[in-house]
């Protein structure tokens, strides 16, 4: 009995550090933050939600530095992003594969969602970062995820959001600058909302 009080007590302890790291409620808004860690403490807050069902595959880059970012704001790009790939791969064959990848490509932090669902086809492509276009079923999905994902990395992060999309292998790949300054001060600099990829 005192084994299994210990192990519960770890257990929760580990939950409360990624409740914290997920809510950043302890942490200046706009800092130096660590990718991992944001992913991290994300994947486990949604291990619930992602079940058995999907296999988790971290391939980290952990050579990759830390950037400047509003990482509450990150944790919810990912938890949109995540969020869909795992409705993606239940809605379909009900098991799956979420990879998510962390690399730098051409001077800038590349994290990846790959998922083995269906894919998003062609004809829709250019409308899901649409605010309110949604593919779930009614009540169970806003059309707000990729809106918001995208305003978060182009407008406040001055990085990119792409999909790449075939049947067995959907790729979101969200693209932030490895140095900047705080976006905020810089109001010239942010994107207009309304220039989403086509």
């Amino acid at each position: 009995l005192m084994s299994e009080i210990e192990d519960s007590t770890t257990r929760i302890s580990h939950l409360v550090d990624a409740a914290k790291q997920y809510s950043q409620l302890d942490r200046a808004p706009y800092q130096v933050a660590d990718v991992h860690e944001l992913l991290d403490s994300t994947l486990l807050m949604l291990s619930g939600k992602i079940g058995p069902q999907v296999k988790v595959v971290k391939e980290y880059d952990r050579s990759v530095p830390r950037i400047p970012a509003y990482p509450a704001e990150l944790n919810q790009v990912w938890t949109n992003l995540i969020d869909n790939a795992v409705f993606a791969i239940k809605s379909a064959d009900g098991e799956g594969t979420l990879t998510v990848r962390t690399a730098v490509v051409h001077d800038r932090l590349l994290v990846e969602f790959r998922d083995t669902g269906p894919g998003v086809p062609a004809e829709i492509r250019d409308r899901i970062f649409d605010p309110f276009f949604t593919t779930k079923p009614v009540g169970e999905g806003t059309g707000l995820g990729l809106d918001i994902s995208w305003r978060i990395v182009v407008n406040k992060h001055h990085g990119d959001l792409k999909v790449e999309s075939v049947p067995g292998d959907t790729r979101f790949q969200v693209l932030l600058p490895l140095t900047a300054t705080d976006p905020a001060t810089d109001p010239d600099t942010v994107p207009d909302p309304a220039q989403k990829p086509s």
